[in-house]
């Protein structure tokens, strides 16, 4: 029983990981910190997908699945349980390189929209916003401008 528990956590962690590898741009949209990791990961998929190779937490998780006295699996974990349900039949080398263009072509966009709302000039959106070049005032100075009439220095 444990083992299952553990290769079905696997499975959920390699689910995740392909979410992260897809989609995790949207994530580095709030946490900048994450861009290296994210673009660690993605590599990592686009590098499996064009190897042809098995990801280890396939590996892992058949290994649990076999020691809970289940049946592992042949092929991958995109093969086992993704391409199933988004493509009829097996998947093919031609498929995984299409996942691959796909995985890259996502980024690329994500990334590419990022940069371009980065870089946008102030003055295109009012003058205001997250990226703004102009200097905030510090807590002292607001302090001081609201503290209301100031005597002349003297």
């Amino acid at each position: 029983m444990l083992y299952r528990l553990l290769a079905d956590a696997v499975l959920l962690a390699h689910l995740a990981f392909i979410l992260f590898v897809v989609f995790g741009a949207l994530l580095v949209l709030r946490r900048r910190r994450l861009m290296l990791v994210h673009l660690l990961a993605v590599a990592w998929g686009i590098g499996i997908e064009v190897l042809g190779a098995l990801c280890p937490l396939t590996t892992i998780e058949n290994r649990l699945r076999l020691l809970a006295g289940e049946a592992g699996y042949r092929g991958g974990f995109v093969e086992h349980y993704v391409v199933g349900l988004i493509y009829p039949g097996e998947l093919t080398r031609e498929l995984q390189l299409g996942l691959a263009a796909g995985v890259l072509l996502v980024n690329v966009l994500l990334y590419g929209w990022m940069l371009r709302r980065r870089t946008r000039r102030p003055a295109a959106r009012g003058g205001s916003g997250a990226y703004s070049t102009q200097a905030k005032p510090s807590r002292a100075s607001s302090a001081k401008d609201s503290a209301g009439p100031q005597e002349p220095a003297a």
